[in-house]
């Protein structure tokens, strides 16, 4: 499909008289579809258009040899029903008629040497655990564990409407969920955990504390840690049926159901500017579509300096994009994934995710690697339909610098290609030795670098999470959603939703639709409308749709 293919035609600037206003998104991630379904449930008229030919920007995945390889959701927040965040996913249809799987363990951590702490979600069974592996440092552990029964007590509300469009009674709700427990939040925000984790004796906790997170954030408080574990305890963090794909294909299918349309394979590459107003977009193959909107939902310095020209900006967006994210700790790190399918079954009584920690050589050994560490998650042994009958699949991450990639890319070709097979030597190697015969099962691996991200999705520097949280970024990307409304000076008719508008992770990425929908209903004077969806059919593997088949075969996806 080249072009919306159903609904008036859009290339016509004029709209006919008493119909809805006409919005058009870019881009079908989480942000665009979420963006589209809120504007839909409001009145208006959307058009979606995106250059991939699959919904959910890295909220994604792809097929080989019958395997399908998952590749963004490690946890989902939202997942517990009565939260605000879980009325979000119900409002856009993410998790209609799908089960999800809850964990006991949120992570382990196994240093070279082969000692190992498992990361309980429940705070009793994790300090038991803790106090018997690191009976010298009981201090620090009754305190990150006393925090993290707070936490799980706590009924924290999700910010449904942003802060200068909220009411009286939203605002008193927020504070008296927050009032009480100020102190804590304070003082865990304040507190590095690499700072909390140098005070423990054991030099496993040491190092294992801050990887509760598969791998280490960059500068990341206490607070953020305490709350995911907590949410996980709440069951609140789980892994929806369906994986990533799912979730997109379920978002997806609710707009469409709303009346949605979504043109794949429409690459924009400008958005139409006349007398400071957007009034449309013009696709990659010269048509041109007009709406009253335009809603930039992906990739910010494409949007800024592509699509727009370079012609507008904000002191906001100039801080963002011009001097933060070039700073080290600003953006997520860009990940390097590799697939491994397997016949036969996965090891028995192993925790679903284990971040393995390298050892100098080791870690040396790993191209691009930023802090020698891999994590290991037995994917199929939590997700059903991952796997052909009789196999199973792993997948396999670290954090990575995307500059190096990118370079060997440009400059030669194959030493590109040979480097991917450095990572699936690696992982080979490392999988047989950690689970003895594993090795000889393997049939496949397949490596997704920094650059596949990047070539795929448009995320600069193929950053899966764009701004990072507890950064420098934060406090802009905060204005740019609460002060600037999402907006920029002297350009009317334009506004920007998803994770490059505000921060990463696929929860805010789909509440910045709401958002962004509940700005344009305020300036165009009509009332936002949102309700859960109604879908009641049972998820099943049809639904994910046809999956890009990559029939290369080597080590890795596509380049």
């Amino acid at each position: 499909m080249t072009a919306p293919d159903r609904g008036p035609d859009w290339s016509d600037r004029r709209r006919a008289g008493g119909g809805p206003p006409r919005v058009i998104v870019v881009g079908a991630g989480i942000g665009g579809l979420a963006t589209g379904c809120y504007a839909q449930m409001s009145g208006l008229e959307t058009r979606i258009f995106e250059k991939h030919v699959l919904p959910g920007g890295c909220c994604t995945a792809w097929s080989r040899r019958g395997y399908l390889f998952d590749y963004c959701i490690d946890w989902l927040i939202g997942t517990a029903e009565g939260t605000g965040a879980h009325q979000v996913w119900r409002e856009l249809g993410a998790l209609d008629g799908k089960t999800v799987t809850r964990f006991d363990v949120f992570n382990r951590v196994v240093d070279e040497h082969g000692r190992a702490v498992t990361f309980f979600a429940d705070p009793d069974r994790l300090e038991a655990h803790l106090l018997d592996l690191a009976p010298g440092d009981a201090r620090p552990i009754r305190s990150f564990c006393r925090d993290l029964r707070r936490f799980a007590a706590l009924d924290l509300p999700w910010e449904l409407t942003p802060p200068p469009l909220r009411g009286p009674a939203e605002r008193l709700r927020t504070l008296r969920a927050v009032l009480p427990a100020f102190r804590l939040f304070w003082r865990t925000a304040t507190t590095p955990m690499r700072g909390f984790a140098d005070r423990f004796q054991d030099p496993l906790l040491r190092r294992a504390l801050p990887n509760v997170f598969l791998q280490e954030p960059a500068g990341f408080p206490l607070l953020p840690y305490l709350y995911t574990l907590a949410a996980a305890h709440n069951g609140n963090a789980g892994f929806p049926q369906g994986g990533s794909l799912g979730l997109a294909r379920s978002v997806e299918e609710r707009y469409t159901s709303l009346g949605g349309v979504i043109g794949y394979r429409c690459r924009v590459d400008r958005i139409l500017v006349e007398g400071g107003r957007a009034v449309g977009v013009r696709l990659r193959d010269g048509t041109e579509h007009y709406a009253d909107h335009v809603v930039a939902a992906c990739d910010g310095p494409t949007v800024l300096d592509r699509l727009l020209d370079g012609r507008w900006s904000s002191p906001t967006t100039d801080r963002l994009y011009g001097e933060l994210i070039d700073r080290p700790g600003n953006l997520y790190p860009a990940v390097v994934s590799a697939f491994v399918g397997v016949r036969g079954g996965l090891p028995e009584g192993e925790p679903h995710s284990t971040t393995y920690l390298l050892g100098p050589e080791q870690g040396a050994r790993l191209p691009g690697s930023l802090q020698h560490s891999l994590v290991v998650q037995l994917r199929s042994a939590y997700a059903e339909g991952f796997a052909p009958a009789g196999r199973s699949v792993l997948h396999c991450t670290y954090f990575s610098d995307h500059r190096s990639w990118k370079e060997l890319r440009v400059r030669d070709r194959r030493a590109y290609r040979a480097r991917k097979q450095e990572v699936a030597s690696f992982v080979r190697e490392f999988l047989d030795r950690t689970y003895p015969g594993l090795g000889r099962r393997i049939e496949l691996v397949d490596v997704a670098s920094p650059v596949t991200t990047e070539r795929f999705t448009g995320n600069t520097r193929g950053s899966i999470l764009a701004w990072q949280a507890f950064s420098e970024a934060e406090d802009a990307a905060n204005r740019l959603v609460n002060r600037d409304r999402m907006r920029l000076p002297g350009l009317r008719g334009f506004s920007m939703a998803g994770q490059w508008a505000g921060l990463g992770g696929l929860i805010r990425a789909a509440t910045s639709g709401r958002y962004a929908a509940q700005y344009l209903c305020r300036e165009l004077g009509r009332p936002f409308r949102a309700w859960p969806s109604d879908n009641q059919e049972p998820w099943h593997a049809g639904k994910l749709g046809r999956l890009p088949q990559l029939d290369r075969v080597t080590t890795g996806v596509p380049e």
